[in-house]
């Protein structure tokens, strides 16, 4: 689907749908647990609907005693989450996805199969891995995605013995593990967090049900943030300020791109708020540097070169280097076509960046919102935003 944006305004109240990231470690959390709890506020977008078709298929009951074929969709969430749980609860899984979710790489757990025999293999894009997963310590670098992280921190409580995480490099994205121990807390697991640099994980323990109402989303409600910052009028509804979600950040990176001159940005620890914060340093007064994102060139697009082929089209200078992006301000966007990559955040931000465009702007593959805020088309032309379906 493709669509042309007649440049306008945006005005009006928006409640961003359910935080994706705390939406998978509740259902996670709730399909492990003994007894009946329900979960409110669940967004249906493709990569929930991923985490919990994987979960069904876990749960199956398999008299040939094969093992449960998991597709992730195009979830790294999803697949990083179940790997781990696959081998606690069924012995193993075979995990397939589309787009470019089985390019991206796994080398943490491998490693961690190496050392405890368990098998694995990856051809043609299919991941199988069997084998039991035993108490003991389990080491991860800091530098890579903490889903492997939290993937171990659920399935290592239902080990009949204590184990060990050592975190070997300082650990990045630590607001993403702090939702994990949050929602792990909820459900009754205890875990020890040793500063980051260890978590001390008990065995014998069992996820007990509650009932969880997921938290609006702050990577999403980082797109309406941008459309603010581009001289739109949108109350951001929903959202709670003491939330664990990392990206709650986006409040004061806002705050300091607001301010003119030359800044660095760090984005190691909120990855997602990427293509919004570039959008808003492309009309800023100064070159903003975003540093530390060389694990964007490994989401559903390489997100570095897409965002940088964004605003470049839309008349921005922008140049990605190994894992930064520099972005440098002009006064408003010019129109034309833009590609949105099959990705989803970028997509949102050639919308939000078509508010402040010269002339009409066509975005390429505009259903890629599906991913993640399937209702995103929808909250825009309510807010005020004209488009034509092609």
């Amino acid at each position: 689907m493709d669509i042309r944006i007649t440049p306008r305004k945006l005005n009006g109240a928006v409640t961003p749908p359910a935080s994706k990231s705390m939406a998978h470690r509740a259902v996670l959390a709730l399909a492990l647990a003994d007894g009946q709890g329900t979960l409110s506020n669940l967004s249906d977008s493709q990569d929930i609907q991923a985490t919990k078709r994987c979960v069904e298929a876990l749960k199956a009951l398999r008299p040939d005693g094969a093992l449960p074929f998991l597709d992730c969709g195009e979830s790294g969430s999803t697949l990083r989450f179940l790997i781990p749980i696959a081998l606690a609860v069924s012995g193993g899984g075979v995990f397939t996805g589309h787009g470019r979710l089985m390019e991206r790489p796994q080398g943490p757990y491998f490693d961690i199969f190496k050392e405890k025999g368990i098998f694995y293999e990856q051809k043609d894009g299919v991941l199988t891995v069997q084998g039991t997963l035993t108490p003991g310590v389990y080491r991860l670098p800091g530098n890579v995605s903490s889903q492997f992280v939290t993937g171990l921190l659920y399935a290592l409580p239902l080990l009949p013995g204590d184990s060990t995480i050592e975190i070997t490099t300082p650990l990045e994205s630590s607001g993403y593990v702090d939702m994990t121990l949050n929602m792990l807390e909820k459900f009754g697991i205890s875990v020890e967090n040793r500063n980051y640099e260890s978590f001390r994980v008990p065995g014998n323990q069992a996820y007990q049900a509650r009932d969880i109402a997921v938290e609006a989303d702050w990577s999403q409600a980082g797109f309406w943030y941008a459309a603010n910052f581009l001289d739109n009028h949108v109350s951001i509804q929903g959202l709670n300020a003491d939330s664990t979600q990392g990206d709650r950040v986006m409040a004061s990176l806002y705050r300091k791109l607001a301010k003119p001159g030359d800044v660095d940005i760090d984005v190691s620890g909120c990855p997602d708020l990427l293509p919004p914060l570039a959008v808003m340093a492309a009309v800023r007064n100064g070159t903003t540097h975003f540093i530390n994102a060389a694990r964007l060139r490994i989401k559903e697009s390489d997100r570095l070169a897409t965002t940088a082929a964004l605003l470049n089209r839309l008349g921005s200078s922008a140049e990605d280097g190994p894992d930064s992006l520099t972005v440098r301000g002009i006064p408003s966007f010019s129109g034309g076509t833009v590609d949105g990559a099959n990705d989803h955040r970028i997509v949102m931000a050639a919308a939000i960046a078509a508010t402040r465009a010269d002339s009409p702007l066509t975005i390429l593959g505009a259903e890629a919102v599906n991913k993640s805020y399937p209702s995103f088309w929808d909250d825009y032309k309510r807010l005020g935003g004209v488009f034509d379906v092609l």
